[in-house]
């Protein structure tokens, strides 16, 4: 009795005096994505329909990126050269539309199915294309909950000192609460390239020169207008009309352009891609942003005078009498200039950015339903909208994803530009192919030789013909890292970058690059060396579209 009273004792002080069970902090996975994008959830789907292992690092609350955070009408291009889960994702959104309990502000006969030359429901392929955010994020995570991957959100890589590389591979990253992760092959998702950065890989911001890659759209290209982003009258620049002295309005730079065809370091604009809606019960009231400024507006006050009346022209429909919002005009959404030290900046400046452009736009909203300078017919028809009540709940119905069309590029061992985008040149090893416009938003507004005020940056050139996207513009230099592959971040020209850089392509590419991370796993090879002609071969297995004549 005694000693079974000595042993009930004895395990008593020793349990007490463990310490409860600390939280992991170590993680290992054959692969890891760093991102929480698009392509991230679609190279996760992949590793593990591969059969290998796979943790999503994510700095996002919410995946999908732009796809699940505004962009619900989709930038498609040629919709024969998208395949794979990218393809899965919109039928997954075409089989959500089908069932009438998707259609609760609206009938589903009332929406229609065309918008701009964008077919909302495509019966025949069972694919849609247009979609409210709260159905993209959906499928996302189902995606995940279905491959039973483990997604770690709120994780932000320390950008610092979290990248441990040795003998040119990544052996593991850290994030600032302080989780450590190890793997076999990494994968860079992010809108920002960083982990590629961290790594030590080489990338370029801005646009080049067009001799650098023997271009014709890159650079600056002041006097260029492919849309209808532009003044077309002569707008007056200054505070006080036709006194320089009194200084420029808000958001006009006092700098001159560059000359044509030059590099710069400036990027194409930001805006949030805004859900709104029309119908009474499922809309909420414009906010009035704290720091709201009139004076910010007084541009887009001047152009109204002038007789500009194209103000709801990019209110594109989506299902339930909601929109995708997007800029239009000269003077919109996109927050010009605002934004050109976002790719390298610490995660601090940007939070001020991105704070930055949520007070533009939401003081832009404001201005338009409220000011007494602009026009009535425009001011009582805005009354009538507000933002989407049952999107984005938990952020005040504003979407939580910055427009970033464009950030860090990467240096790799291919640079596509538009040679391969407008077909000048043949592209190897595609494991991929894109269609969209070369296009790229404004990027800088200044005062012309005249004394008006003039945006610049806003090209749009269309490729003759889908093209191919190169394994090559995927992965960095061998001497570089051999272990990384950048699905978003890619080896591109700025004005190439314009017409890749959209959803869809992203889920193609973060699914290819999956697939030869599993294949260099499993053959031991570096990421440069994977054979192509396998790659190729699982990927038409996988439905990837990779050549012109796939139907």
């Amino acid at each position: 009795m005694k000693n079974c009273l000595f042993l009930f004792l004895a395990i008593i002080v020793l349990f007490s005096c463990q310490s409860p069970s600390e939280p992991k902090t170590d993680f290992k996975a054959d692969v890891i994505i760093y991102g929480g994008t698009s392509a991230a959830a679609t190279a996760a789907v992949e590793v593990v329909q591969s059969g290998k292992s796979v943790i999503v690092v994510s700095p996002d609350k919410h995946l999908g990126g732009l796809s699940s955070g505004g962009l619900g009408f989709t930038d498609t291009g040629n919709k024969s050269t998208i395949g794979g889960l990218s393809r899965e994702f919109y039928h997954r959104v075409w089989q959500h539309y089908n069932d009438s309990s998707a259609w609760e502000w609206e009938k589903h006969s009332e929406y229609g199915n065309q918008g701009q030359g964008t077919v909302a429901m495509d019966g025949a392929n069972r694919t849609m294309w247009i979609f409210e955010p709260h159905v993209a994020e959906q499928v996302f995570e189902d995606f995940i909950s279905e491959n039973n991957i483990n997604v770690l959100r709120d994780e932000w890589l320390d950008r610092e000192n979290g990248v441990t590389v040795e003998d040119g591979k990544i052996v593991s990253i850290k994030t600032l609460s302080g989780k450590t992760f190890t793997a076999n092959i990494f994968i860079d998702a992010t809108y920002e390239g960083d982990l590629m950065a961290a790594a030590g890989v080489s990338f370029h911001v801005g646009r080049e020169a067009c001799l650098v890659y023997n271009e014709e759209w890159n650079g600056v290209q002041a006097g260029v207008f492919h849309h209808g982003h532009y003044f077309e009258d002569n707008i007056d620049p200054y505070v006080e009309p036709g006194n320089a002295v009194s200084g420029l309005l808000f958001g006009i730079s006092s700098e001159k352009p560059g000359e044509n065809c030059s590099g710069d370091k400036k990027l194409q604009a930001y805006c949030f891609r805004l859900c709104m809606s029309n119908h009474p019960e499922n809309r909420v009231p414009f906010p009035k942003p704290d720091n709201y400024d009139p004076k910010n507006y007084e541009l887009l006050a001047r152009v109204f005078e002038a007789g500009w009346r194209g103000w709801f022209n990019k209110f594109d429909m989506i299902p339930n009498r909601k929109t995708d919002t997007n800029n239009h005009g000269p003077f919109s959404s996109d927050f010009i200039g605002m934004n050109y030290d976002y790719p390298e900046a610490s995660y601090h400046r940007r939070k001020e950015i991105i704070k930055e452009h949520e007070d533009y736009q939401k003081g832009l909203l404001y201005f338009v339903s409220n000011d007494e300078r602009v026009p009535e017919e425009i001011r009582s028809q805005m009354q009538e909208w507000g933002l989407a009540k049952d999107e984005f709940t938990d952020n005040g119905n504003w979407p939580h994803q910055l427009y970033i069309r464009e950030a860090r590029r990467m240096i790799g061992e291919y640079v596509t530009t538009e040679n391969d985008v407008l077909g000048k040149r043949q592209v190897p090893n595609p494991i991929g192919m894109g269609s969209y416009t070369m296009d790229s938003h404004n990027v800088q507004r200044y005062v012309t030789d005249e004394g008006f005020v003039q945006n610049e940056g806003d090209i749009g050139v269309h490729p003759h013909a889908p093209y191919q996207i190169a394994y090559g513009s995927i992965v960095p230099k061998k001497e570089e890292c051999t272990n990384l592959l950048v699905p978003v971040a890619i080896s591109s020209s700025h004005i190439a970058y314009g017409s890749i850089r959209m959803e869809p392509v992203f889920m193609i590419l973060g699914q290819s690059a999956a697939a030869a991370a599993v294949m260099a796993i499993e053959k031991d090879l570096a990421v440069q060396q994977v054979p192509y002609n396998e790659l190729e071969s699982i990927l038409m297995s996988k439905g990837q579209k990779l050549r012109p004549e796939q139907k």
